[in-house]
């Protein structure tokens, strides 16, 4: 190459890579001490940056839970908080795009959901807000909520708002096996108005009842608490319930029936009300003896024999009653206290004939408000106590229905799993 080539060359690409900078450079020739107005020639970065910033919202949204998050709470999610600012607007929809109705708080700071998320959902918030020069901010967040097969539910008996008798346990059935015991009993909470002591017994890994030691005071409300959410009752199972409910004790009534007398004694507050006679099991079907709680009332209802044992050779059951007037159930075997119309009326009082349940005389249809039967349905409600004794048999198991009574108080505590 001759001098003159090699010095052509150079110039060229000096001119090519000049260009280069020239087109890649932020800001001008990087000189900041020009004029720059309006991010024209002379203008730097650091004023450039300024000018966005007075251009930018103050206020600071926050979305709980984090963007992304998976077995997210159905009650404490979906929260929406602002500081320097105010809500404007916030919308909350399913994937589906069904909208969950919420409501922005009356100082415009905040905003939750006014209805329960539901379990294994996606869902996305979009918030607004202002600042106090009415400047607007942005923020968006779509997470999930915990799945069913990540979280356990509490069953319990008995409802919010009802009246019940004075042996209405608090029972709780856990729809997944609970492992950590004492981590989800802390967080159940019974308590009476009458400041009775209450104690909790685990009967097995999906089931824990409550009670006082002694039948609870008439009258009196009893509160649980469920404070389970995010509660880890199995590795990877967190509880999803976040509630109170109150139930209130009624009027005290023991009935106690004497299968050798033939005959049950009702009581309420300590007074005898009505002496009734009663068929109880046969000889060669016992009645259980002890304290036993009604959980159910049906005012008709069938009863197969089958279904709790008693069939004929040919596989059906002994008995097959489709229309048993006032009955009330008294365990989860099939031990239930009802009327009895196919029966001799002769029977009440001087013979035990059943096949372990305890038979008051009814008649069919149970339309006759002047029967024996008719008078204890009306006259009974879940969780009334009664007392069965001299039949014979072995005392009822305590957790083959609500019949943790007939557990004693230590033997209860001990079930305790804090």
């Amino acid at each position: 190459m001759t001098e003159g080539k090699r010095r052509r060359g150079l110039t060229a690409a000096s001119a090519l890579l000049g260009g280069v900078m020239v087109l890649s450079a932020c800001s001008g020739s990087g000189d900041d001490t020009g004029s720059g107005g309006g991010g024209g020639k002379g203008a730097s970065q650091a004023q450039v940056d300024e000018a966005a910033a007075k251009k930018t919202s103050e206020a600071q949204i926050k979305i709980t839970p984090k963007d992304g998050s998976n077995n997210a709470s159905i009650n404490n999610s979906a929260a929406v908080a602002v500081t320097k600012g105010t809500l404007t607007e916030v919308t909350m929809t399913t994937t589906d795009g069904t909208v969950v109705e919420g409501e922005i708080a009356a100082d415009k700071k905040s905003w939750k959901p006014s209805v329960q998320l539901e379990r294994a959902t996606a869902y996305k918030l979009t918030a607004t807000a202002e600042d106090s020069k009415g400047r607007a901010a942005h923020e968006n967040a779509s997470f999930t909520t915990v799945s069913p097969a990540n979280s356990f539910i509490g069953n319990f008996t008995p409802d919010d708002g009802s009246t019940v008798g004075v042996g209405m346990p608090v029972s709780i059935n856990f729809d997944k096996a609970i492992a950590n015991k004492a981590e989800v009993q802390k967080g159940i909470t019974v308590s009476t108005s009458s400041g009775q002591e209450v104690a909790c017994h685990w009967f097995n890994p999906n089931r824990m009842d409550c009670r006082p030691e002694d039948y609870w005071q008439e009258n009196s409300t009893v509160t649980l608490k469920l404070a389970l959410d995010g509660v880890e009752g199995a590795e990877g199972v967190y509880g999803v319930q976040q509630k109170t409910v109150n139930f209130k004790i009624g009027r005290n009534q023991v009935s106690v029936v004497d299968a050798e007398t033939k005959q049950m004694k009702v009581t309420q507050d300590g007074k005898t009300v009505r002496t009734i006679p009663i068929s109880a099991g046969s000889p060669e079907n016992k009645t259980w003896e002890g304290q036993m709680v009604i959980s159910e009332k049906f005012k008709e209802t069938r009863m197969d024999g089958a279904t709790v044992g008693f069939t004929d050779d040919d596989g059906k059951g002994e008995y097959d009653i489709k229309d048993v007037p006032h009955a009330m159930r008294l365990s989860n075997s099939g031990t239930f206290l009802h009327g009895n119309y196919w029966g001799a009326k002769s029977i009440f009082g001087s013979a035990n004939t059943s096949h372990g349940c305890i038979g008051l005389a009814d008649t069919q249809g149970a339309n006759d408000p002047n029967t024996p039967g008719a008078w204890f349905y009306d006259n009974s409600i879940v969780g009334d106590v009664v007392v069965v004794k001299n039949t014979g048999d072995k005392t009822v198991a305590p957790d083959n229905g609500l019949n943790g009574w007939n557990m004693d108080w230590a033997q209860w505590k001990a079930g305790s799993a804090v």
